[in-house]
């Protein structure tokens, strides 16, 4: 069998009308402010600027019936973030959905392993 370099893994996005209220790239950003405390250490982890994050944080804020992250605002440290109840409950069933998904399609995986390359795409001079 061929080995991969190259990660095969379906991904999830819940979509709310046209927006993308939760995926992989939020879920990422949930997680690392809740490590870092923080929404600028969170973009600057995930090599994003700190107005991409923002944008992300308020789509998903926007998007659920309440906030997934909260702020706080001055201090000696000058304010931070933190992941709400909800959104610490949003992070952790989206992380469930994700294992499940997974599993369940792993099978379907494994056939589209054997179709795609094992080194990745070509440059993009070669596509057609």
């Amino acid at each position: 069998m061929q080995k991969h370099s190259h990660v095969v893994a379906p991904r999830l996005r819940i979509l709310l009308a046209e927006a993308i209220a939760m995926g992989p790239g939020k879920a990422e950003l949930l997680q690392r402010i809740a490590e870092t405390g923080s929404i600028s250490a969170a973009a600057r982890a995930m090599q994003m600027s700190y107005r991409r994050a923002w944008l992300l944080v308020d789509t998903m804020n926007r998007s659920f019936t309440s906030p997934l992250v909260g702020t706080a605002t001055g201090g000696s440290r000058g304010g931070g973030a933190f992941l709400t109840p909800l959104g610490k409950e949003v992070l952790a069933h989206y992380e469930q959905m994700e294992a499940k998904a997974s599993a369940l399609l792993e099978p379907d995986i494994q056939r589209f392993r054997q179709w795609l390359r094992p080194d990745g795409p070509l440059p993009a001079s070669h596509s057609q």
